[in-house]
């Protein structure tokens, strides 16, 4: 098991976009939405995976994520999910040695874009990026597992 160590904010500007070092189209939705144990398909790329993530304690969370064939993330989604199935747009920039995930959500979450860090510490300082806004860490909001049930 790996702990997630994770700081989300909005973000404010799209200059994260010239900033990017790669770009994925990700699909993923979720065949259980419990605050105490999601379970989360995603497929990304030509990739796929199945992650539980345990219930956040502030920055930090339990996760453990296996690959699986992306046949069978699709049966997953079309037989067995709940909620939404979310789209989005990742971006990967490095920012003064960080690396940095901005996803840009589609459809019924057009428009909004949020930006993650994920840290060694939980009080590992870091710099800010220009494109970066208000810290939304904790908010569940912005889970993404919040968003795909709404």
């Amino acid at each position: 098991m790996a702990k997630e160590i994770e700081r989300k904010f909005l973000v404010k500007s799209d200059l994260y976009k010239s900033m990017a070092l790669s770009a994925v189209y990700i699909e993923q939705g979720y065949l259980s939405l419990r605050k105490e144990a999601t379970v989360r398909v995603r497929l990304k790329g030509d990739c796929a995976y199945l992650t539980v993530k345990g219930i956040s304690q502030g920055a930090i969370r339990d996760e453990w994520e296996y690959r699986i064939p992306t046949v069978d993330a699709h049966d997953m989604l079309e037989r067995c999910g709940e909620g939404n199935v979310i789209s989005k747009h990742r971006y990967e920039v490095m920012f003064e040695g960080h690396l940095w995930e901005i996803d840009e959500f589609h459809g019924q979450h057009e428009g909004l874009v949020v930006a993650e860090i994920e840290l060694g510490a939980e009080d590992e300082t870091f710099p800010l990026p220009p494109f970066v806004g208000d810290e939304v860490t904790g908010n569940p909001a912005y889970f993404n597992s919040s968003l795909a049930g709404i």
